[in-house]
């Protein structure tokens, strides 16, 4: 016999059964008759004779793939808003690639092209950069980065809906890596940055992709997320916020425990270490040295020397000249760090002085970090709030916004990349130590040739740069704080596992942004260290704003069974 089900249980049971719904909507199909063959007419049938698992069979990957086409509209319906970001987005990113010839050169690229400033940082960019170069020139290069970032938008959108986000909600949270135009400038570029957000999702979306986190799950995660480390070194960072995530998962979502959270994190460090150990053993067999690069000491010394009040900062005599005059501290940290005339770059310990180099630089950090945190403390805060403003505004000191920035011209970054009357791009190399000698040398033909642009479309882009074609402060803002309140309903006692699970869900995100855009302005301040928080905040706020959707509509649900109960009574009574 059937017992009735009250309103309440009703909701409850939806609550529930929503947790991985796609949109959190429409019911998912039963996973059993998904699995099952479809039947059809007669026609349609696969021949009797042919072999179970036959490709061309209806349930065949060849089937499947012809009639895809036909889905596509389907598709495209039903989840129309990312589709039509996903076209503007593409729209952008081949107008960019038409503009600027053959793609955009900054500073740093040299690096990888040619090998200057060796050792200056983790060189895995040169693994894709030098596979595609092999078979077509820069242009490639940038195109291949335009398909990378908008496979991550489309990543992070089917892992969204996944979770139980709803599909416009969802669609929003890709709308940021799609249109913003620094990011589009990024992919423009020949430089690693966009290759490191795309690790980023991809670590992530392991770890989310399934609601429960098995050893194996954490295994492929911290492989990916330590690659990040060899594009970037700030990537080593993102150990902290996985691991957060992988023991919230054990404790918080009850999946097993102390013991299964101790097991599964030893299993994330470990792959984790991994691809770092590696770039670092082949840094050893190449360069004698066993590291990502030799900025590890010196990274932090352009931020720290340029805050210190060296006039109270107590030092050893011999570590003196490694103080900055307030004209250079006036120039930022970038100066300070790569200029040849920064002390960073002059200092030599004096005769008979036993402690080394490397040394005397990290007490010198050290010392300023120790002794006058405040100062610190309150350079960075107000570096890490410029991401929420309203404008892209900088400081006197800080990294010049133009650099990243389309122009109407090709651009160029004296004295390292100029252009001669021809418009052929030319190099000056330093190929040794940074106060060696300056090597002088014309882009390879191979490479893709001259300098081109298209004014109607580079003009087109800065003023779509210039005049809103970014993401907006607040909107990031609202994104943290939507992340945030998302994270903490996972302490709930009555959270459903829906809720939980997306509670999760924004609690890594968050991690991962306050993480990596923190340790960057640790270093430094700069417009190019904030793209990350294209791929993680809106994530997190749309993780965010699903828990307090859900929670909301849960309320509703048990407000109104609460109501229907007395009903029954005097219907009860009444019968």
């Amino acid at each position: 016999m059937r017992m009735p089900r009250t309103a309440a249980g009703s909701a409850a049971d939806h609550e529930a059964s929503g947790a991985d719904r796609p949109g959190g909507g429409r019911p998912a199909p039963d996973a059993t008759q998904a699995d099952l063959p479809r039947t059809g007419p007669a026609s349609d049938a696969p021949d009797a004779g042919a072999p179970a698992g036959d490709e061309a069979a209806p349930g065949g990957w060849r089937a499947r793939a012809r009639r895809w086409p036909a889905r596509l509209p389907v598709l495209a319906r039903q989840h129309w808003l990312a589709t039509v970001l996903l076209a503007a987005g593409l729209a952008l990113r081949l107008l960019a690639q038409f503009s600027f010839g053959p793609a955009l050169i900054y500073i740093d690229s040299v690096k990888y092209l040619y090998g200057a400033w060796p050792a200056s940082d983790p060189l895995g960019y040169d693994v894709p950069l030098k596979l595609i170069l092999a078979v077509g020139n820069l242009s490639a290069v940038e195109a291949v980065q335009h398909v990378l970032m908008l496979a991550t938008a489309v990543t992070l959108y089917l892992l969204l809906v996944r979770r139980g986000v709803p599909r416009w909600l969802a669609a929003l949270a890709m709308g940021p890596i799609l249109l913003d135009a620094y990011q589009l400038q990024m992919e423009s570029t020949i430089m690693p940055d966009v290759w490191f957000e795309a690790i980023i999702v991809a670590g992530v979306a392991i770890l989310l992709w399934r609601p429960r986190i098995t050893a194996r799950t954490c295994l492929l995660a911290g492989a990916v997320l330590g690659l990040a480390a060899t594009v970037r070194q700030v990537g080593e960072i993102l150990i902290a916020p996985a691991l957060l995530f992988v023991v919230a998962g054990a404790l918080l979502a009850r999946q097993g425990g102390w013991r299964q959270a101790l097991r599964k994190s030893v299993a994330l460090a470990a792959a984790f270490a991994v691809p770092i150990l590696a770039y670092s053993a082949g840094s050893y067999f190449v360069t004698g040295h066993f590291w990502l690069s030799r900025n590890g000491y010196e990274a932090t010394y352009g931020r720290m020397a340029g805050l210190a009040d060296c006039a109270t900062l107590k030092l050893p005599s011999y570590a003196r000249p490694l103080c900055p005059t307030p004209r250079e501290q006036a120039k930022g940290p970038d100066d300070l760090d790569h200029q040849v005339t920064s002390p960073l770059r002059t200092y030599e310990p004096p005769a008979g002085v036993t402690v080394s180099r490397g040394t005397i630089i990290a007490n010198f950090n050290h010392a300023v970090l120790v002794q006058q945190p405040l100062r610190v403390v309150s350079k960075i805060s107000s570096d890490a709030a410029k991401l929420f403003s309203v404008t892209r505004q900088t400081d006197p000191g800080d990294t010049p916004i133009s650099r990243w920035q389309f122009q109407g011209s090709y651009p160029i970054y004296l004295p390292t990349v100029f252009l001669n009357p021809q418009g052929t791009i030319t190099f000056a190399l330093k190929l040794g130590p940074a106060d060696g000698a300056t090597i002088y040398r014309k882009l390879d033909v191979a490479y893709g040739g001259n300098s081109r642009v298209w004014k109607p479309g580079a003009s087109f882009l800065r003023r779509y740069q210039l005049y809103g074609g970014y993401t907006p402060g607040p909107l990031l803002l609202l994104c943290l704080l939507a992340g945030l309140a998302g994270a903490l309903t996972v302490f709930r006692r009555r959270a459903s596992e829906a809720q939980r699970q997306l509670a999760l869900g924004a609690t890594l995100f968050v991690a991962t942004a306050v993480a990596v855009l923190l340790m960057s302005d640790l270093f430094e301040f700069s417009w190019r260290y904030q793209l990350p928080a294209l791929v993680t905040l809106p994530p997190a706020g749309a993780f965010g704003i699903a828990v307090m959707l859900r929670y909301a509509r849960r309320r509703k649900s048990d407000h109104l069974g609460a109501g229907a109960r007395p009903d029954r009574r005097v219907a009860a009574r009444a019968g």
